[in-house]
């Protein structure tokens, strides 16, 4: 059992937050980005609902692609060919694929139990 949790969000400043439109039921659980559908917004909206709901525990970093792609996120593309933005928990892949409280938080409660 871990008591810390590092979401990784691997994407482009001027990409969107998900594959979905943002609508009025807020499916993804943010209320602060919308309905902006903008990646960096929504991390933004993310990382601050999590130091809510996991005070101390939880860690956001948010790996921008704009200036060139990482080695190891290169690696994580050619072996799972994942959509952006892209959901590390715990360095591990999720297949989230976009941001989304309620998907985030269930990967978030498995690490930490």
């Amino acid at each position: 059992m871990a008591d810390h949790a590092e979401i990784e969000i691997i994407g482009f400043s001027y990409g969107f937050c998900g594959p979905f439109p943002c609508n009025e039921q807020r499916s993804c659980g943010l209320q602060a980005c919308s309905p902006s559908e903008n990646l960096v917004k929504a991390v933004d909206a993310l990382k601050d609902t999590l130091s809510v709901e996991y005070p101390g525990q939880v860690a956001v970093k948010f790996t921008l692609l704009d200036d060139g792609v990482p080695e190891y996120v290169q690696k994580i593309v050619e072996e799972h060919q994942l959509p952006l933005p892209i959901i590390l928990v715990n360095g591990r892949v999720t297949p989230i694929g976009r941001i989304s409280m309620p998907l985030i938080k269930k990967e978030i409660d498995a690490a930490l139990n």
